[in-house]
């Protein structure tokens, strides 16, 4: 009989760590859930502050940090794109990481690297500005 509650405590054990598991990949696939219209609107919203004369060559996501490189038809253009991202609903805190001016054919370009922080869907949804 011990030996007999001994195997259904042991079984019992291991379905409590099975839920525990099942508990955490469900939560994991409510979070992706959640969060995928917001690549949609990251895309939607580098259209929206994209100067004219700028152009994207990488965008790099990590952990809601997006980082973006590029390159523009002047410095100035880099600040507009600056600007714009400041005044986003769904990209916040640019930083500009590297400017250099490299010659291109008859002319000289900008070439940049922007830093700017991702605004969640849930912070966008109830007003919440971020600094």
């Amino acid at each position: 009989e011990i030996t007999e509650l001994d195997r259904r405590i042991e079984e019992i054990l291991g379905l409590e760590n099975q839920k525990e598991r099942l508990l955490a990949r469900m939560d994991i696939i409510e979070q992706l859930q959640r969060s995928r219209p917001e690549i949609v609107h990251l895309f939607d919203e580098l259209v929206e502050t994209l100067p004219q004369g700028v152009y994207l060559t990488e965008i790099t996501q990590v952990a809601g940090r997006i980082e973006i490189l590029g390159t523009a038809q002047s410095s100035t253009r880099v600040s507009a794109l600056m600007r714009n991202i400041e005044n986003s609903d769904w990209l916040s805190d640019p930083g500009l990481d590297v400017v250099e001016t490299v010659d291109v054919g008859a002319g000289r370009n900008a070439r940049f690297t922007i830093f700017a922080e991702q605004v969640s869907l849930n912070d966008v949804e109830n007003g919440v500005s971020l600094p």
